[in-house]
């Protein structure tokens, strides 16, 4: 619980059964799901919307994609080719599904995001969205780079910092991100819940770092730290909410591990509402289970 001593720790995600039983439970669910998904898109390699369609078509939701870019391969390649889209080209699709009257959607997922123009114009979307169903969830992955250098025009930042956030429903950064969003540091467990109350501030009811390096924990010998923080009330627990997972490190090196995580906790939080642990764990197993396949 929030001020009384060290949150919870929940133990390595579970990744023998259980993730994928539950998974086939939530395929029947109501088809009224509806996510509206704007990332990056790749002809090579799976990352951005390449990765996370698929992950919510397979946890029974109907999913739309917008690319935010179209690259011939991710940018860790020494070279890549393509196109970086602007606000008018996300007004313009957008004004073709609303005037056929396709814009009934649940849930707003946005991750890489490569012009500020664009990422102005996700916020409109945003709010647009949620005047036409004020009970939309919006997912924001706010992918501005990581270990201590931006992959995205410095601009975006602010833009994030001022027009997203409060409009953000959950908020998925890794520990770099925060530290931008909130312009601090975090070198302790208590400062990242620290910063996750200067978000929760801004908008978001949920913050889930996805990945950090807190010196106070015993995360040095082969695992890396989740840290999640929520004012929903929960089935378990106090209606603050926060949870600290300890998550074996694989010795390989995976690109696009942070859309697909977003995308699992997109799903698993809509199938658990109430219950933040349940989500992150079947989330972070089914992640493990991809990696280790």
């Amino acid at each position: 619980p929030a001020g009384h001593g060290r949150p919870p720790t929940l133990h390595a995600a579970r990744i023998e059964g259980g993730a994928r039983r539950d998974v086939t439970a939530m395929a029947s669910a109501d088809g009224a799901c509806r996510v509206l998904s704007i990332q990056s898109h790749v002809v090579h390699g799976y990352v951005g919307n390449k990765c996370a369609v698929l992950t919510l078509q397979l946890l029974g939701f109907d999913v739309d994609a917008i690319n935010s870019v179209q690259f011939s391969n991710h940018a860790g390649y020494p070279t890549f080719k393509g196109h970086v889209f602007d606000g008018e080209h996300l007004r313009g699709i957008l004004a073709g599904l609303e005037e056929n009257n396709i814009t009934e959607y649940s849930h707003l997922l946005t991750g890489y995001v490569g012009s500020a123009s664009l990422l102005r114009e996700i916020a409109a979307v945003a709010r647009k969205l949620r005047e036409w169903n004020p009970s939309l969830e919006y997912v924001c992955d706010p992918v501005l780079g990581d270990e201590g250098k931006l992959y995205v025009p410095a601009d975006l930042v602010g833009t994030y910092r001022d027009e997203v956030l409060p409009l953000a429903s959950m908020l998925v950064p890794n520990q770099f991100e925060v530290e931008m969003l909130t312009d601090t540091k975090i070198t302790t467990v208590a400062d990242a819940f620290a910063a996750c109350r200067l978000l929760h501030d801004k908008g978001p009811h949920t913050v889930i770092i996805t990945s950090a390096a807190a010196t106070d924990a015993s995360n040095a010998n082969g695992v890396i730290l989740l840290l999640a923080s929520t004012t929903l009330p929960q089935a378990k627990g106090p209606e603050h909410q926060q949870l600290v997972l300890s998550v074996p490190k694989i010795d390989a090196y995976f690109t696009g591990t942070g859309d697909l995580l977003a995308s699992l906790l997109l799903g698993w939080t809509h199938q658990h509402p109430d219950d933040l642990a349940a989500s992150i764990d079947a989330a972070v197993s089914s992640l493990q289970v991809g990696c280790h396949a």
